[in-house]
């Protein structure tokens, strides 16, 4: 690659100064800086020959849907575009707007950002050759000034710790069953998205590249340049957005807002589901999805969904999308219906890999619906689960055509209600695949999870269709930035193992911080041993307050992942899922916040205590929403768990057994099986279900205030921005008495109310009743 170390400035173009840059003497490339918004700059490079690719799908200010066919990258639409001012001095160049700036030196060229009214920059290029690009491949590189002391985060779906500072990660994505959840890379996603927190606050960058390429937090030392990260793509464009926060929930929050934000899943996704490839894969899968009905009427748990493993498209060894097997089950929609009768909604699992001897190949082949071999004019060959395949092509309205009538024809008309696109990483490895583009055809390898994307986009638009009125509930393992706007996506096929548990809980509070936010594990491992029961019950805690809680597995020996498995931990584990169950009316209140505020449910400790040194370093425990502090065992043998409670003005109470402690410290409760140790903030109102009634838990505080928030409506109402009711709690002291008022935005239901750590409660609005 050559450095682009040399820069003239060539006046603005709209609101965006447009720069010439290259070698000493040979422009290569011209760069935009423009300031989209007080608190988002961006970055585009554009080749003298034109983009790599002209298009991309993730970018959707203020909600801005792309079309199937990408959002033009030049298309600068739902973003305010404050006016900028443009200052040339000494071999400098000052782009300026309301809240941002810009400082372009032009020898050696670099770009330095600041905040109004900061003198020192959040964000410099490296001084010593910042900007790369080959001349003979797609190849480009950034590199920027990093500070010792600065913490990293992001990148979605990646193993290991929270704090990815020391560490380089490939931005990539394979399907790596059973993979270590501290080590492997890659996995899932292809996400380019990180966040920087350090003495000059946090910031975000965002590179709206879909090609393979590779992300350094400081893995690399070199003598000549001091401490630096970089960015690395081995094709495409180089588009990079500046998130100026200058918090982390700032950056989180505006990134999820730049990409389209998080779809509201309808209220029954929250409960508690079920999965197994072992069941589906069964010659007798039918009997055995009505033995599971029963079983779990007879062992008292509750499932709101059966999720079915692609086995029910079998024929012989291997799958076949769309292809019912009728021996395992001989009336598909009388199965959907049964399911529904037990209260399971049915989910399916679909992969977009036509096997080469699928029943439909030929017509497939015929009519051009697949991602295509450039050279040779035959469909691109790719290794997939059962043999040789050929992946149908979302760029082409041809394959989406096809996908959406095996969708609506095959599942929804039987009954099935969700869609769960699976094994969606496009691994062909073809360099001449060729996608059609909507009649722009362009390499697959400058977009593999946009083909991911499309696909989720697909089935929430055709279920949306089918169901108009309902939310969709759709789920995707792959993809990059902009999937959350559909539906949910989880942590992937995990190990059975200790230390799963650790390495899946950051893995997950990475993901929420890069807007992913209806997020999940397999429940009991995916992969690899069968768990025992202690690890099991653990398994179970841990994953029983993230928004997905879905229990899956596929163990070589044939067993399968029930809540019944070890008859001995059955107690405990049916205390997890009704634990979960009793929270929903909460969880539902924060998914609903995660859609309106892009707030993520589930976050790290120092999201919500960021004044608190100690909190920032603690990755074995998370919040859910602000008021709910989970410390799930993580440790083989524990009856006891260390946590640390962040300083809060009132401390906190234990969920279970309502004792109070302080915060600012580390404290030690008891946490055998079945007690997922659990801790509410001082001053919130909670709502929790207790049987068919809402009852809101008021924890005190000495200052007798708290406050809390309930959404409710029909669970699945399309028009939930208008059509719900935001209920409001305060309690406020008043003549000596601690008072709750409600208000809501429609009607006021019954409320009952409970009170823990104050001696008395009035109750000032009607619909109120007071529990003991």
């Amino acid at each position: 690659m050559k450095a682009l170390t040399h820069g003239r400035y060539r006046g603005l173009d709209g609101n965006a100064a447009v720069f010439e840059v290259g070698a000493v003497a040979t422009p290569l490339a011209t760069i935009r800086v423009a300031i989209l918004e007080p608190d988002i700059g961006r970055v585009t490079l554009k080749r003298t020959e034109g983009y790599r690719l002209d298009r991309g799908w993730a970018i959707a200010p203020n909600g801005q849907e792309p079309p199937f066919a990408g959002r033009a990258r030049d298309d600068l639409s739902g973003f305010a575009n404050p006016a900028v001012t443009v200052r040339e001095g000494d071999g400098t160049v000052v782009v300026a707007a309301a809240g941002l700036s810009a400082t372009v030196t032009l020898n050696p060229f670099g770009i330095v950002w600041r905040r109004a009214g900061e003198a020192e920059p959040f964000l410099r290029d490296r001084p010593t050759q910042a900007y790369f690009l080959s001349r003979k491949t797609g190849a480009l590189a950034h590199s920027m000034a990093r500070h010792a002391d600065e913490r990293h985060y992001g990148l979605g779906d990646k193993a290991g710790p929270l704090d990815r500072t020391g560490r380089r990660f490939a931005i990539d994505a394979v399907d790596p069953c059973g993979f270590d959840a501290e080590l492997s890379d890659p996995l899932y996603k292809m996400l380019p998205f990180f966040i920087v927190d350090g003495p000059a606050g946090a910031h975000g960058l965002y590179y709206d590249n879909l090609a393979v390429g590779e992300v350094d937090f400081g893995c690399t030392i070199d003598n000549y340049h001091g401490l630096f990260r970089s960015y690395k793509a081995d094709d495409g464009d180089l588009d990079y957005y500046v998130l100026a926060g200058p918090t982390v929930p700032d950056v989180t929050r505006r990134f999820s807002w730049l990409t389209g934000g998080q779809a509201f899943a309808p209220r029954w996704s929250l409960g508690f589901a079920m999965t197994s490839m072992a069941i589906a894969d069964a010659p007798d899968a039918d009997a055995r999805i009505s033995a599971f009905v029963a079983d779990c009427k007879a062992h008292g748990i509750r499932c709101d969904s059966f999720h079915f493993g692609s086995g029910y498209t079998s024929i012989g060894p291997r799958r076949y999308v769309f292809n019912w097997n009728n021996d395992k089950f001989p009336d598909p929609a009388a199965t959907m219906a049964r399911l529904k009768a037990a209260g399971m909604q049915p989910v399916t699992n679909i992969k977009p890999c036509l096997l080469d001897d699928h029943p439909r190949i030929a017509a497939a082949k015929r009519d051009g619906i697949l991602v295509m071999d450039g050279s040779s004019g035959e469909p691109a060959v790719a290794q997939f689960w059962d043999g040789l395949g050929f992946h149908v092509d979302f760029t082409n309205p041809r394959g989406r055509d096809w996908w959406a009538n095996g969708i609506r024809t095959q599942l929804l008309d039987y009954g099935v209600v969700s869609i769960w696109s699976d094994n969606n990483e496009f691994e062909i490895w073809d360099e001449d695949a060729e996608c059609a583009g909507d009649g722009r055809p362009f390499a697959q390898s400058l977009a593999r999870p946009a083909q991911a994307l499309l696909m989720h986009k697909l089935a929430y638009e055709v279920q949306a269709a089918h169901a108009p009125g309902k939310r969709p509930y759709v789920i995707t393992r792959a993809g990059g930035a902009g999937i959350a706007r559909y539906g949910q996506t989880w942590t992937g096929d995990n190990e059975t193992a200790w230390k799963t548990l650790r390495f899946n809980l950051t893995q997950g509070l990475a993901m929420s911080l890069s807007g992913l936010f209806n997020i999940g594990h397999d429940v009991g491992g995916f992969h690899g041993p069968v768990p025992g029961p202690e690890l099991f019950c653990r398994f179970v805690e841990f994953c029983a307050l993230w928004p997905r809680m879905v229990m899956n597995s596929w163990k070589d020996n044939g067993t399968v992942n029930t809540p019944w498995m070890h008859p001995e931990v059955l107690p405990q584990v049916r205390a997890a899922i009704t634990l979960r169950h009793s929270l929903i009316p909460y969880m539902y209140t924060q998914m609903w916040r995660a859609s309106r505020d892009d707030m993520p449910a589930v976050r790290p400790l120092f999201w919500d205590f960021p004044e608190d040194d100690t909190a920032r370093l603690v990755e074995d425990a998370f919040m859910l929403g602000s008021d709910l502090l989970v410390a799930p065992v993580l440790e083989e043998g524990a009856a006891t768990r260390d946590v640390y409670l962040p300083a809060h003005p009132g401390g906190w109470y234990d969920w279970h057994d309502h004792s109070h402690w302080e915060g600012g410290r580390v404290v030690t409760v008891p946490a055998p099986l079945g007690r997922l140790p659990l801790f509410a903030r001082a001053g919130a109102i909670i709502p929790v279900a207790e049987g068919a009634e809402t009852t809101a838990v008021i924890f005190g505080t000495s200052a007798d205030t708290a406050s809390g928030v309930i959404y409710a409506d029909d669970g699945e109402t399309v028009d939930w921005r208008q059509a719900g009711n935001v209920i409001t709690l305060s309690l406020r002291p008043e003549d000596g008495s601690p008072t709750l008022t409600a208000s809501a935005s429609t009607a006021l239901p019954r409320i009952s109310v409970r009170a823990v750590g104050l001696q008395s409660v009035r109750l000032a609005t009607a619909g109120l009743v007071l529990k003991s």
